[in-house]
């Protein structure tokens, strides 16, 4: 498996090309604008594009999808079936997902968005705006906050330490470095209506 980074300088977005060396199937993660770079990798190397996976319904991560299929006839999974298009291709919950010879694992971590998705391939998750380095993803309330926390910490932070997060923005990180050094994703936010519980 090969994966690639594409940096959107329009809004510092991350987004993500996964490859099956094998049987050349790539899957894209958060297409936001697609290059010339980009297409160009996809074409030179002659992979076979078939899925797009969003992690969550913002423009950065979905702007490149009319584009896309336009050029290639490719899936969009998504948690908003509103960017999803089709029920099939709508995804809740936890699964998994085959592309040629790349399992994708999936499970939702809402807060930042009610459709937040993780993608874990490998020992990699691709993580949106759930978590990055230093940091967890923005919320409208102290209730989305609080399930934002909980879900990094039964569903991310209870995977192996060498983890490795890819996330929406910013640079590459850990599991385990996000467990020693992420303060707002140990330091738990607990809404006073949780407190008696």
């Amino acid at each position: 498996m090969k994966i690639y980074f594409h940096l959107n300088l329009e809004t510092f977005s991350n987004t993500y090309v996964v490859v099956d060396e094998k049987t050349k199937v790539a899957l894209i993660i958060d297409p936001g604008k697609p290059t010339n770079e980009l297409l160009k990798q996809i074409e030179t190397d002659g992979y076979l594009l078939s899925a797009a996976l969003i992690t969550h319904n913002h423009e950065e991560n979905t702007r490149g999808l009319a584009t896309l299929k336009r050029i290639y006839n490719l899936s969009i999974y998504a948690a908003d079936i509103d960017v999803a298009n089709t029920a099939d291709t709508t995804i809740k919950g936890e699964g998994f997902l085959k592309f040629g010879g790349i399992t994708v694992e999936y499970f939702a971590v809402p807060g930042h968005t009610a459709d937040s998705i993780v993608y874990k391939i490998g020992t990699v998750l691709f993580t949106g705006d759930v978590i990055s380095a230093g940091e967890i993803g923005s919320t409208t309330s102290s209730y989305a906050k609080d399930l934002l926390y909980r879900g990094i910490q039964t569903k991310i932070f209870t995977l192996s330490d060498d983890t490795v997060i890819m996330a929406g923005h910013g640079p590459m990180t850990s599991v385990g470095a996000e467990k020693l050094y992420n303060l707002e994703a140990t330091s738990p936010h607990v809404p006073q209506f949780f407190s008696s519980l």
